[in-house]
C-alpha cells in the first residue's frame, strides 16, 4: 500500500461473497498484507464465521446483494472503503443450453453475478471517487467473449452474467478514469469451489493473484481484464 496512507492507517478493503471460496480466501491474503477488513456474506451468520476466522479485528456483515437497499445499509455500518472486492456470484444453469435453459436461472443469475455487483459499486465507489483513492476488482471467468475468450454454451446464463459484468468494469474505468479510482476485471481461472468441486487450484492458490489487483500502485491498469498466469485458465 502507498507510504502516504500508511501513516494515518491501513486501507480498509470489504469482500462480497466472503463466506467461503474465493472470497475467503482473498480476505485472508488482504488481512495477511495488513489491510482492514470487512467481509459480507448472503447470510450475516456466514460473514460473522469469516470474520472470526480472521481474527478480533475483522467485521462481518450480511449482504445479500440482490436486496436494493442492502449495499446502502452497509455502506452506512462499514464507513469509508478503499479497496472493493465484487466476488459474490452464482452458477445454477450448468449443463444446459442456451435453447433449452429456464430463463429464471438466466433471471437469478443476473440479479446475484451482473445487478448485485452494479449496486454494490455505486454503494461503495462515489466515495472513492470523492476521496481520491479506491481498487475495485470484479471476479470475472474465461467464458467470455471480450478480450479475446468465447462464451460457453454449456453455462448460458452463467457465461452472458460475466460477459456482462466485464462490460460494467469498462464503463466504472471509464466513469472513474482520472480520479485515483482503478477498476479491472480478474479471471483467476478454474479453481475449487463449490460450484466447481472438481478442479485442482484451491482458492488460496489464486488469492495472491486477486489481492495484486486489489492493491495496485497509483500507475496500475484500469479497465483491464487481467489473468492468473500462475496456473490454468
Amino acid at each position: 500500500m502507498d507510504d502516504a496512507h500508511a501513516a494515518g492507517g491501513p486501507r480498509t478493503a470489504l469482500i462480497t461473497g466472503a463466506g467461503r471460496g474465493i472470497g475467503r480466501a482473498v480476505a485472508a491474503e488482504l488481512h495477511r498484507r495488513g489491510l482492514r477488513l470487512v467481509v459480507t456474506a448472503r447470510t450475516a451468520g456466514d460473514a460473522r464465521e469469516t470474520a472470526a476466522r480472521l481474527g478480533p479485528d475483522v467485521a462481518g456483515h450480511g449482504l445479500d446483494v440482490t436486496d436494493p437497499d442492502a449495499p446502502k445499509r452497509v455502506a452506512a455500518d462499514a464507513g469509508p472503503v478503499d479497496v472493493l472486492v465484487c466476488n459474490a456470484g452464482v452458477l445454477l444453469d450448468a449443463g444446459t443450453d442456451p435453447l433449452s435453459v429456464p430463463v429464471d436461472l438466466v433471471d437469478e443469475t443476473l440479479r446475484v453475478n451482473l445487478l448485485g455487483t452494479w449496486r454494490v459499486a455505486q454503494a461503495f465507489v462515489p466515495g472513492m471517487v470523492e476521496r481520491g483513492w479506491g481498487r475495485v476488482v470484479i471476479i470475472s471467468s474465461g467464458t467470455t467473449a471480450e478480450f479475446g475468450g468465447r462464451l460457453f454454451g454449456g453455462a448460458p446464463g452463467y457465461s452472458i452474467s460475466k460477459s456482462a459484468l466485464n462490460g460494467l468494469a469498462s464503463l466504472l474505468a471509464a466513469q472513474t478514469e482520472g480520479t485515483g479510482v482503478l477498476v479491472n476485471a480478474v479471471n483467476p481461472g478454474r479453481v475449487r469451489t463449490r460450484m466447481m468441486p472438481g478442479q485442482r487450484r484451491m482458492p488460496e492458490d489464486v488469492a495472491p493473484f486477486i489481492a495484486d489487483a486489489a492493491t495496485l500502485p497509483a500507475d496500475g491498469p484500469t479497465g483491464g481484464f487481467l489473468t492468473d498466469k500462475r496456473g490454468p485458465g
